[in-house]
């Protein structure tokens, strides 16, 4: 059991007329990720819906002066440990969907070549570890040295970031190839590592002997995701995946605080 708390807050310098935020912070319910007990706290009008990737997600509107938005996501989550990473269901949509590069997945000469270096043998685990283990070296983990707009291409020049470029240049280097991949939004309960608690990954889709299916791979950590990984949402990248994005009318400076908390039961 994971006991996970989250909590976003912006703050701005002046007063806002109005909020609206694409909120994706209810676990996913999965054959091997149950939710024990969740509640997301917002302020304003919260509509939820599922989207095209079935996440649950939620609209919020905020409307009137404020100057503050503060939203929590708390609850337990029991998430079951995979065999290498292997996901029992397959979903209801095809694989290739996740085949489609998007502007944060865009390729590249630079990426089609390290792609040929570091994936020479195909969608297989093994090579996928290979995959994750060479982006980790190429891409060194550096909090703040990207953002949300940092394409694959970018944090591969930039030899430096976070989580979220690791599985887009993955992501990335997997389309070369035509491999269907998809990022991961979600939490890790994170032990004695030092990356953060609220975290990203891949699901990669393989062809083996035994098994055909997605396999879930952590690539900051170059290892299989597991039975510490709670998953929020799946996308093409961040952008359809990503925890909260949004838009504001007035406000003037904006500052943003997340806690993010995660421990086993």
């Amino acid at each position: 059991m994971l006991c996970i708390r989250h909590e976003t807050v912006y703050r701005y310098t002046a007063p806002i007329a109005y909020t609206i935020q694409q909120v994706r912070l209810t676990p996913r319910s999965e054959a091997h990720q149950h939710v024990q007990s969740w509640q997301l706290k917002t302020p304003g009008l919260c509509h939820a819906f599922t989207d095209a990737f079935g996440n649950l997600c939620h609209t919020l509107t905020i409307t009137g002066r404020h100057s503050e938005v503060r939203i929590v996501a708390e609850g337990v989550v029991e998430v079951m440990e995979l065999d290498r990473g292997r996901l029992p269901d397959n979903g209801l949509l095809s694989p290739l969907v996740f085949t489609v590069p998007s502007r944060l997945t865009e390729t590249a000469p630079a990426v089609m070549q390290f792609a040929a270096r570091h994936l020479a043998l195909g969608p297989r685990s093994a090579a996928l570890l290979s995959l994750a283990e060479a982006i980790r070296g190429a891409v060194k983990y550096q909090g703040g040295a990207t953002g949300v707009d940092t394409t694959a291409v970018d944090a591969l020049q930039l030899g430096q970031g976070v989580c979220q470029d690791h599985a887009h240049l993955f992501i990335a280097c997997c389309h070369t190839q035509g491999i269907p991949a998809r990022y991961v939004s979600g939490y890790i309960h994170a032990g004695d590592t030092d990356h953060a608690e609220s975290h990203a990954w891949v699901d990669v889709w393989v062809e083996e002997v035994d098994y055909s299916g997605w396999i879930s791979i952590d690539v900051t950590h170059a290892k299989f995701a597991g039975a510490m990984h709670c998953r929020l949402a799946v996308g093409r990248d961040y952008g359809s995946a990503g925890p909260v994005r949004g838009m504001r009318r007035g406000g003037g400076n904006e500052t943003l605080s997340v806690q993010v908390d995660v421990s086993s039961a």
